[in-house]
């Protein structure tokens, strides 16, 4: 069986080569899937894609032309895939819904303790020789009250983390986590969350209804000052709007490991490019602003698991074992 390997960087040949064996090529190609790209497929039986490649329905027609059977993803987020147009071609869907979400609550956690503390500024403020204080002023987080909005596993592992610390947590999902309402978190709908958290991170998938639900009218509802916190997907905010609220000072603290527009600009060296995104460029002028390049799955923990889960996918495929995969909904 043969794999077209998408997006691939040397880290994912690295761990995804740990598991191959004599009844499996994986070919692996730094490119993007896309239209333009798909007819690279030729040839092979599945293809494995990531978080930013782009399995429209036009990908989706190249795909089956060239005989594909199987989309493997190796992300938990499907957002990026037209699963109708899969469905029409007869091309199943899997992913890595898994992998270690203590990697990505943890990242959370990170960006949330660097902003709150002006460790980023810190940082570069002493590499320059300056140890003054002035404008460093941070705050607690102890007894703050902490929006989680989607309790899934990440969610609920950043949760914890935050009961842990002593603070006041509330969270939003369908589907309430039983486990941590017994330890006294509370749910809420989100117009409670706007208003009364201290800060608010984001755990929840892209959909239809989640798509720009930090927007305009979301914010004002928010306490001034607020911290928002995204390490799930870019699209989950309005951009625009979240610069708009920075410059009013109604956002105090932005942290993002996604952005609505970072296909063909995460993942890559561009430091000798000029940046041409606007949007992005006003986002990094802000000094309570901290923005890393979707790194929060990126722990040796993480990587191990993506590839354990891929090739048990894949390998589940090609002996039609589908009840043993992990197939998209």
């Amino acid at each position: 069986m043969k794999i077209a390997v998408f997006s691939s960087k040397p880290y994912d040949q690295e761990y995804l080569g740990k598991y191959q064996d004599k009844n499996f090529a994986m070919s692996f190609f730094e490119a993007r899937l896309e239209p333009s790209t798909a007819p690279m497929t030729q040839g092979f039986d599945v293809v494995c894609c990531f978080v930013n490649d782009e399995v429209d329905a036009a990908t989706i027609e190249r795909l089956k032309e060239s005989g594909i059977k199987l989309i493997a993803l190796r992300c938990a987020g499907f957002n990026n895939v037209d699963l109708n147009a899969a469905q029409q071609a007869g091309i199943l869907v899997c992913r890595v819904p898994d992998y270690s979400p203590h990697s990505v609550a943890e990242h959370a956690l990170a960006l949330l303790l660097s902003l709150n503390r002006n460790i980023h500024r810190a940082f570069n403020r002493v590499r320059e020789n300056d140890y003054a204080l002035n404008g460093l002023l941070g705050f607690d987080l102890y007894r703050k009250k902490v929006g989680v909005i989607g309790t899934g596993k990440i969610g609920s592992v950043f949760a914890r983390v935050m009961a842990g610390m002593g603070c006041e947590v509330i969270a939003c999902d369908p589907n309430p986590d039983t486990a941590l309402e017994e330890l006294g978190i509370c749910y809420a709908a989100l117009e409670e969350i706007w208003q009364q958290a201290d800060v608010i991170s984001l755990h929840c998938p892209l959909q239809q209804d989640t798509f720009h639900m930090i927007n305009e009218q979301a914010i004002a509802a928010m306490k001034p000052g607020v911290t928002l916190i995204n390490t799930s997907r870019g699209g989950l905010i309005d951009t625009k709007a979240v610069i708009r609220g920075l410059k009013s000072a109604q956002i105090g603290y932005l942290g993002l490991d996604v952005y609505e527009e970072e296909a063909g600009l995460f993942f890559e060296d561009q430091s000798n490019l000029l940046l041409q995104d606007d949007v992005f460029a006003r986002l990094l002028t802000f000094p309570n602003v901290l923005i890393t390049g979707h790194q929060g799955f990126f722990t040796k923990e993480a990587l191990t698991g993506i590839a354990e889960t891929t090739w048990a996918n894949i390998r589940a495929f090609s002996v039609n074992d589908f009840a043993a995969m992990q197939l998209v909904p």
